[in-house]
């Protein structure tokens, strides 16, 4: 319980997942949650009727936030501290890849990651899906979906009951090439 996590969850502003319109970020340290980070993300794309409807979030309300690029120098020195951690994780790493490409930032070419709806399946075997608020409303975690925050609070949430539950996390990290934008066979 030593290891350091990064719960991480974004929001996208239409179909093509290539960019943000919110992060969240839960940071887990010493079986703790001890930081969480928010932001609203100018996305500098178009936004589709159904990501609007999902997320609540509209054009108006990035329009005067920070692109990406201009977020990245507070989301590195937290992103770089430690295990990634998603639920759906290889959505997220996608896009966080595709971001870290769109603007040309340079960041590392592997990242660790691990899932937590992957090993909400070997945790909770019983339950008829592993969703994020399937494995909330089961676990009782408050949770505001497709809110970055909350879902990034919650999914670091999510990983503390499976430490707690003696669940080996280690089993669950993958390696995520950033360049090529897809999960490595091995560590």
């Amino acid at each position: 319980m030593n290891e350091r996590y990064i719960a991480f969850d974004v929001e996208t502003p239409n179909y093509l997942n290539d960019r943000m319109s919110a992060i969240g970020i839960t940071v887990i340290e010493s079986g703790v949650i001890v930081d969480d980070f928010y932001s609203l993300v100018n996305p500098e794309e178009q936004f589709n009727y159904f990501n609007v409807q999902l997320t609540g979030i509209t054009p108006e309300m990035v329009a005067d936030k920070p692109t990406f690029s201009e977020l990245w120098t507070e989301l590195e020195p937290l992103m770089s501290t430690g295990i990634l951690i998603a639920h759906n994780a290889p959505f997220d790493m996608r896009v966080l890849a595709q971001c870290l490409g769109a603007y040309g930032i340079d960041w590392q070419p592997f990242a660790t990651y691990a899932c937590t709806c992957a090993m909400g399946r070997a945790c909770y075997p019983e339950l008829s899906n592993h969703k994020l608020n399937t494995l909330c409303a089961y676990l009782d975690l408050n949770l505001d979906h497709h809110n970055a925050g909350s879902d990034s609070r919650a999914c670091g949430e999510l990983l503390l009951d499976y430490m707690r539950h003696g669940l080996n996390i280690g089993r669950y990290v993958r390696r995520y090439d950033l360049l090529q934008r897809r999960t490595l066979r091995s560590l």
